[in-house]
């Protein structure tokens, strides 16, 4: 079970936190998230299952769909992030844990993250798929979604950046920021949200 505190393989974390589940496009973050909650991959809406709201940007794209074809692809990039944000800020208001899926990983964006986290008196959490870009790449060309290679060498970049960070020990602005492998999202069996406590991890290698 998802919210069983003594479930091996899995990372938990305080009630009512933002954990960010980041990660090379194609890195497999969001077939994570469907293993994990038995998501379908066609929802337009979050996802509730208990006192978890899990939410992928991919819910919010899907959300307008079909939309926003007269509008320029910055505008539908900027509305489909805005719906995204309000979504997770509207599941934290609810006191609800959220476990969301973003593919950014910008500075500027993490420290939004956790302004919105700290608005609502919650705490920023980054879950990090570390995935090589190869692997990323057959990943994207596997899901038939191939992200410009422009693009993905600016998601590269900044990766990159942020990894470097918390290798060296930072994590900010997050509190704690986890790192794990595809081989051990493999063994990930769930996210639980147990009692006030320190981030911890049980039953499978994560780095922090």
């Amino acid at each position: 079970m998802l919210d069983d505190p003594a479930c091996a393989g899995a990372v938990r974390y305080p009630p009512g936190s933002l954990v960010i589940l980041t990660g090379l496009p194609g890195a497999g973050k969001t077939t994570l998230l469907r293993r994990l909650y038995g998501l379908h991959g066609a929802e337009s809406a979050p996802v509730a299952r208990g006192a978890v709201v899990v939410i992928d940007s991919y819910q919010s794209k899907q959300h307008w769909a079909g939309r926003l074809g007269w509008a320029p692809q910055p505008v539908r990039r900027a509305v489909v992030f805005a719906t995204h944000l309000a979504r997770i800020s509207r599941a934290l208001s609810s006191g609800r844990a959220v476990v969301a899926h973003n593919r950014g990983c910008a500075p500027s964006v993490l420290r939004g993250f956790d302004r919105l986290a700290r608005w609502h008196g919650a705490r920023l959490h980054l879950l990090l798929l570390d995935t090589p870009p190869e692997t990323a790449l057959a990943g994207q060309h596997e899901r038939g979604r191939v992200v410009a290679a422009r693009t993905f060498a600016r998601h590269r970049r900044r990766w990159e950046g942020l990894m470097a960070r918390v290798r060296s020990g930072d994590p900010a602005p997050a509190a704690v920021a986890h790192v794990i492998d595809r081989d051990a999202a493999a063994l990930l069996e769930a996210i639980v949200f147990g009692p006030d406590q320190d981030p911890v991890r049980e039953g499978f290698p994560i780095t922090e």
